[in-house]
């Protein structure tokens, strides 16, 4: 399953994996059921994305419309050149890139 976003996380659902801060520091572990003092604490140290337990993305994010992994990937083919010289993994620059991606992807498959 992938990562859901911060903003798309609701007190009750469970993680899959361990939720850490960007010096590896623990906040949550795996198993845990997310609360709204957690999301707060999230959104705190900066987290932008959590592994859910779940069937499928679209019942962790609540979207019934799933974008083609194909048109996904050329997405970002076309998306990742325009972000060569900058810092994939600073959280701002991952948001930013999965976000532009994303919008390609949905204009691209319309």
């Amino acid at each position: 399953m992938a990562n859901i976003a911060i903003d798309n996380l609701v007190a009750g659902m469970v993680l899959k994996s361990n939720v850490c801060d960007r010096s590896g520091r623990l906040l949550l572990p795996e198993g845990a059921e997310l609360t709204e003092k957690h999301l707060q604490i999230f959104r705190t140290w900066g987290i932008l994305e959590a592994e859910i337990v779940g069937d499928s993305d679209s019942e962790a994010t609540g979207q019934d419309d799933e974008i083609d992994p194909e048109v996904l990937a050329e997405a970002e083919a076309a998306v990742k050149p325009l972000f060569v010289h900058n810092d994939l993994e600073h959280p701002a620059i991952k948001e930013l890139l999965r976000l532009c991606i994303a919008r390609k992807a949905l204009h691209a498959s319309r």
